[in-house]
Order: structure tokens, then C-alpha cells, then sequence
């Protein structure tokens, strides 16, 4: 039994019936990493010699629990800037490269408290901010459809090794796009739940009004599988919202007649691939078969969400990373005259280009003279952004756009042109900067590349998009596609 190309609620249904042992699901996996991983440099950390000592532990576990967990003995891999107590956590940083946090991310707490298994921590472009993973400081992660291209970023490695199928469900942060857009280059699902569902203590912040952690899976059963256990309300973060959180995987199953999608004619543009626009209709359509109505609405603010991104979130990433100065933790130069020399090669020879330039960035618009030209301008804007989404939810249920411009691009062709970089996020941006979650879902492919839409939803509303996402799965059922098989 292959038990690597099966679903997390699969594999989590044969453990529960003692079918399997968490060992074997586990060895499962390692075999097909041993497979894969030498060819797409997913992880950072390959915990291989500790997923299989916990997976016998779980073993153990099994035989005394009366009551099983859902993810009990499923194994996730965690993207590297999300907190581990013991195990490194580097944001794929040589300010980080040797950094071993003393405490557990809320997300990782609750996903221990399932039983989970964590099968290593997985590349991605330095600090989050990238959307290639060629940011990375330590290699280059590639896409398991095409090994010439990018997996996407910056949770290039939560996406590829998922896509490859070496682990059922892994964990991305998403600032921009940075689980969406990956998702769609590696024809998997990737969900950025609403800003405050989900807990982001321990997260490593890039920017801290934007950044959102959330899953990628297979399967939209798995993501809702994993929502269930990771949303909800931590007093460890402010930000967190008391708001009550459903069983996703019953409100998944319920019937989508009815619903309105709203279309929004802002990001159907005649810069977007024809093939691509294509592929979006003929999802529409089909979605459409199964009683849901289609409308044409406006978003007339999001023509500005690159421009406001590009100023919200380098001014945030300037101040959160601040705190990475040669003191008090991370990387030291080695040779320094006095205190201030310390501080500028130490973060001069610890951050990478693409860190610097959004440091940079982000120090201008703050700077006096500056800010209320640039960055107060840009929050303004976003309120105007938020308002357009609230204003188009009162005629629609979800609003479906393409997720990427274009497939994934190949290695090299974009790093040196940091605005054609920025632009693979054109339409993910603005689900950020209004707070609302979004999901990305494969619909096709355009020259044997993974094509996904986007399904965007009302603040808290993930059960609506992660149930219209499943119903078009059992149309498309696009998992079944497996590649480097």
C-alpha cells in the first residue's frame, strides 16, 4: 500500500481504525522524500531521525488512547519561520542560521497536542520576503512540475514538498500571497485564513498588520482538517480574534445552490494570460452547473494594492527587524572597531539583497518628512481597499480571481528585476491588505504547468470558500495529478 499518495483525513481514518501505525505512515513518506528531495531542496532542516523517533512514540501512544485525534501521527512539515522549541528555526537566514528557539509557536503547540509528527522545516526566501524562494540564503527550492522553475515564495518549501507528495500537509506564512501563489505554481491548495483566525505567536514577523500563517495540502479536506486544529483565539496574540470557529470538514459538505460569486472585472484585464483567463471562466462555468449565480462586480482600489503593499509592508519589515542587530541573539560580525561598526556588518553581511532593499524601503517611508506623503497615504488607501471588498461581499458570497498572472517562471528570470518579482503578487496583495482569506485551488494547466483561482471570502467566512473550493474539487479532481511520480 502506497501510503504516501493518501490524504491526511485518509491516512488519519486508518490510524484511528489501528489499519496502520504511525511508523508506517511516516517510513511511508521518508521513502518517498528520499525519493524527491534530493531533486527539489524543500527543507532546511530534514528531521528524518526525529519524525521516525516520534512516529514509534506515537506508536506506543495508540494502543492507550481511547479517544484519537485527528491529526494523531500525521506528518507536517513547518516552513522555517514559524517557531519550534529544540529545533532550529532559521527564516532561511544567516542572521539565523544557528538559532534554536526556547518556545513552541501557538501553532505548533496545538498540532502537538494532536499527536502530530513534524518531518522537518522547509526553505523559503529569506525573512518571507520573496516570491521565488531564490531569496533564500542557503539554496534555491524547485518546483516538483518542472525542476527549471520556481516553486514560488516565499513558502516555496511548505508548497513544493506537499506538491511532491512527501508530506500530506505542511504550514506557510502568507504576507502577500506567500501561500497562494505558491500553491497555484505547485498545483496544490493553499489557504490564507482571515487576519486574527489563526494565532501568529512564533511566527518570525515580516509585517506584522499583514502576515497570516495557514496550510497547504492536496485536498481541501486536509486544509479543513488542519483548520479545525489551528484556528482560534490565544491571548498570546493580540491580534487573535474570539470568534467562534466551525467544523470545517462538516461545512464543506453542504450544498453551494444559491451562493453568488462576484467576478471583478479589475483583475480580468487585457495583461492577464488568455489561457489563463480561460481556464477561470471554464471553472466559473462549471461551478455555475452546480447552482451558483455569477455576477460582474468592481473593485475600482485595487489597482493601487501593489503600490500600497510595497510601502505597508517594508515599513513594517524595517521596524520588526530592527531587533536583529549583533546583541542580543543571531549572527555577529566577527571584526568590529566599536558599536556602531558592530551593528552595520553585522547586518550588512547577515541580510541578504532582497531583505536590505525592503529595510531600505521601509526606513524611507518612515522617515520625517516622508511619512505622510507615503506611508500614511498608503494606510488610507487600504481602508479604501477593505471598503470595497465589504461593500462587494453585500452583493456576493465569494469573489473568484486567477491567482497568479502567469505559470511559474523559471529560475533566474525574474531576480534581477525586483518590480516584475513584486508583480507575481498582483493578485493576491489586496485579500492581505483587506484582511480576508482567500484559497487557492488548481484549474487547469497551461503548457504543463499547475494553473490556479483564487477563491476569496467575507472576514471569518473560511467554511464558504473552503466549501465551494471542494465542491469544484469533485468536479476537477485535481489531486490526482501527482508529479515527479
Amino acid at each position: 500500500m502506497s501510503l504516501w499518495k493518501k490524504s491526511a483525513l485518509e491516512l488519519s481514518n486508518l490510524i484511528k481504525n489501528k489499519e496502520v501505525k504511525p511508523s508506517e505512515v511516516v517510513e511511508s513518506f521518508i521513502e518517498r522524500k528520499r525519493q524527491v528531495e534530493p531533486k527539489i531542496n524543500a527543507y532546511v532542516s530534514d528531521l528524518e531521525e526525529l519524525a521516525l523517533q516520534i512516529a514509534k512514540k506515537r506508536d506506543q501512544e495508540l494502543t492507550k488512547l481511547e479517544s484519537i485525534p485527528d491529526l494523531f501521527g500525521i506528518p507536517i512539515a513547518i516552513k522555517d519561520n514559524i517557531s519550534t522549541k529544540g529545533i532550529k528555526t532559521t527564516c532561511s537566514s544567516k542572521m539565523l542560521e544557528n538559532f534554536i528557539p526556547v518556545y513552541d509557536a501557538t501553532v505548533v503547540e496545538k498540532l502537538n497536542s494532536q499527536g502530530y509528527v513534524i518531518t522537518g522545516k522547509t526553505n523559503l526566501d529569506e525573512f518571507a520576503m520573496g516570491s521565488s524562494t531564490e531569496n533564500s540564503a542557503f539554496f534555491t527550492t524547485k518546483n516538483p512540475w518542472d525542476l527549471e522553475r520556481v516553486p514560488g515564495g516565499s513558502s516555496g518549501g511548505s508548497a513544493a514538498i506537499v506538491a511532491a507528495s512527501a508530506v500530506p500537509l505542511s504550514l506557510g506564512s502568507d504576507t502577500g500571497g506567500s501561500i497562494r501563489q505558491p500553491a497555484a505554481f505547485c498545483g496544490i491548495v493553499g489557504l490564507k485564513p482571515t487576519y486574527g483566525r489563526v494565532s501568529r505567536y512564533g511566527l518570525v514577523a515580516f509585517a506584522s498588520s499583514l502576515d497570516q500563517i495557514g496550510p497547504f495540502s492536496r485536498t481541501v479536506e486536509d486544509t479543513a482538517l488542519i483548520m479545525n486544529v489551528i484556528s482560534g483565539k490565544d491571548n498570546r496574540d493580540s491580534t487573535s480574534k474570539d470568534i467562534p470557529v466551525p467544523n470545517y470538514l462538516e461545512e464543506i459538505k453542504k450544498d453551494v445552490k444559491g451562493l453568488k460569486i462576484g467576478i471583478p472585472k479589475e483583475f480580468f484585464t487585457e495583461d492577464l494570460n488568455p489561457q489563463i483567463k480561460d481556464l477561470i471562466f471554464s471553472a466559473v462555468k462549471q461551478l455555475e452547473k452546480e447552482g451558483m449565480f455569477v455576477e460582474e462586480i468592481s473593485l475600482p482600489h485595487t489597482k493601487y494594492a501593489i503600490e500600497t503593499y510595497y510601502i505597508i509592508a517594508p515599513a513594517e519589515a524595517s521596524s520588526n527587524l530592527a531587533r536583529f542587530d549583533g546583541v542580543r541573539y543571531g549572527y555577529r560580525t566577527k571584526e568590529y572597531k566599536d558599536l556602531e561598526e558592530m551593528y552595520s556588518k553585522t547586518r550588512d553581511e547577515g541580510f541578504g539583497n532582497e531583505v536590505k532593499r525592503r529595510i531600505m524601503i521601509g526606513t524611507y517611508v518612515l522617515s520625517s518628512g516622508y511619512y505622510d506623503a507615503y506611508y500614511l497615504k498608503a494606510q488610507k488607501v487600504r481602508t479604501l481597499i477593505y471598503q470595497d471588498y465589504i461593500k462587494a461581499f453585500e452583493k456576493v458570497d465569494v469573489i473568484i480571481t486567477p491567482t497568479t498572472p502567469d505559470v511559474a517562471f523559471k529560475i533566474g528570470e525574474k531576480s534581477a528585476d525586483p518590480i516584475q518579482m513584486y508583480l507575481s503578487d498582483i493578485f493576491t496583495v489586496s485579500a492581505n491588505i483587506a484582511t480576508v482569506p482567500a484559497i487557492n485551488v488548481p484549474c487547469g494547466f497551461k503548457d504543463n504547468l499547475p494553473v490556479g483561482m483564487q477563491i476569496i471570502g467575507k472576514p471569518f467566512d473560511e467554511a464558504t470558500i473552503l466549501k465551494v473550493a471542494y465542491r469544484y474539487q469533485n468536479i476537477y479532481r485535481f489531486y490526482e495529478k501527482i508529479p515527479m511520480e
